[in-house]
């Protein structure tokens, strides 16, 4: 059997994506734990950083919105009230049961170029073959430690993304390195639960978001700073709302506002939480880290150029992804070799998400640097699923499936190719 397209990954892009593509009559599979990452490698007790208006999966009909699934559970889903992120995993997985064709769990370990499109095997060894593939594969494989913790044992050094629970780390000290929402929000709920926590980061001081100004407010202050979904402000509604125009951008400028923009900060609801409760060192980067008998020896350095030495039974790094085609590790090497690639390691894109290699197309983190910091967030998911499926079905009309030819004219048609020979 050949699919149109297979989605591999099941989190806010990956069904949004199937959404659109099952909306548009095309023969699909999804595959992927869906929002794994949300209920798999986020402490319980979390909240989402973003607004709940601006955290819809997205199908055609915006029917399964937050607020619609929110309202269906006596929840409340509004403007500067953070939703828990648990919430959050059970809306994807609502969105999934209504707006999705049925998700298949497992998840792909390989997808390899054909004659007719791609070959896709799972983790127990099932082949299935599309003329279309959609990789969603959302943050994990993209994983960032700094060179200096690389190589010590997981016992002592994990990623802030590990953890779905922190309770092994009651009563113990903890040091977490980085200095956004994920390395603040970390050290907040560490420091609830009993633990000793310091944060640990190079900028010389940390950063808080605003609360954002009120829904209703006069005309005058909503045209000075409208609302967005990655914040307030015309820079911010340029990339949330407009990631089309972004990729228009000489690639010099699309670089450097996708290392730049919406640096590492922390939200305003976790600020008083890390400030009465969690020991601060900004403006210190670590130079040195090896293993001693009960945990870590970090040795540092200050803005300047003071050094230091703390010693500490488990170290988080929550110093967040970077995401490059080298580590799209389920791709065939023959496949990633084929890739064209931006300075910074990820994939050059076509307009509707296409990759150098016809019909691989790619979403969420890894299409940053070519269409803006919005999709970084669930946000971008509406714009990515929308137009990623345009370009499927343009890749669809544009290459039949071999033993056919295209109906003359038939570009804008619903007509199925004809069988050659009839």
């Amino acid at each position: 059997m050949m699919y149109d397209l297979l989605v591999v990954g099941a989190g806010p892009y990956g069904l949004s994506i199937a959404s659109h593509a099952a909306a548009a009559g095309l023969h699909l599979r999804v595959f992927g734990r869906p929002m794994a990452s949300w209920r798999d490698h986020m402490p319980g007790g979390m909240f989402l950083k973003s607004e709940p208006w601006a955290s819809n999966l997205s199908d055609p009909a915006g029917r399964w919105r937050l607020d619609a699934y929110c309202a269906e559970q006596g929840l409340t889903a509004r403007h500067a009230e953070p939703i828990p992120v648990e919430a959050f995993a059970a809306y994807g997985l609502w969105f999934a049961r209504h707006a999705v064709p049925a998700v298949d769990e497992r998840t792909v370990t390989r997808v390899t170029p054909g004659p007719d499109g791609f070959t896709v095997v799972t983790e127990d060894g099932e082949a299935l073959r599309a003329r279309t593939v959609a990789l969603a594969v959302g943050v994990m494989p993209f994983i960032e430690v700094p060179q200096t913790l690389r190589g010590l044992h997981p016992a002592l050094v994990t990623h802030s993304s590990h953890h779905s629970d922190l309770g092994r780390f009651q009563g113990k000290d903890v040091t977490v390195i980085g200095g956004g929402q994920a390395a603040l929000e970390t050290a907040a709920l560490l420091a609830e639960q009993g633990t000793r926590v310091r944060v640990l980061a190079r900028a010389e001081r940390l950063r808080w978001n605003d609360v954002p100004p009120p829904w209703e407010r006069p005309w005058w202050q909503s045209v000075r700073s409208p609302h967005s979904g990655l914040g307030p402000g015309w820079r911010n509604w340029f990339y949330s709302e407009r990631p089309g125009l972004f990729r228009r951008l000489p690639e010099a400028t699309r670089s450097r506002i996708a290392a730049t923009a919406l640096g590492p900060a922390g939200a305003w609801w976790v600020r008083d939480r890390v400030e009465r409760a969690v020991d601060l060192l900004p403006g210190h980067e670590v130079t040195r880290a090896s293993a001693v008998p009960g945990g870590v020896l970090l040795e540092t350095v200050s803005l300047q150029g003071a050094r230091r030495s703390l010693e500490t039974e488990h170290v988080i790094a929550a110093t967040g992804f970077r995401a490059r085609c080298d580590r799209l590790g389920l791709l065939s090497a023959e496949l990633r070799g084929t890739l064209a690639t931006l300075p910074d390691g990820s994939p050059a894109l076509g307009h509707t998400f296409e990759s150098s290699h016809p019909g691989l197309f790619l979403a969420g983190l890894v299409t940053a640097s070519g269409f803006g910091p919005a999709m970084r967030f669930v946000h971008g998911a509406t714009f990515t699923a929308a137009t990623l499926v345009q370009g499927v079905r343009r890749r669809l009309r544009a290459t039949p499936p071999r033993g056919t030819v295209p109906v003359p004219g038939g570009a804008g048609r619903s007509t199925s190719p004809s069988p050659v020979g009839h």
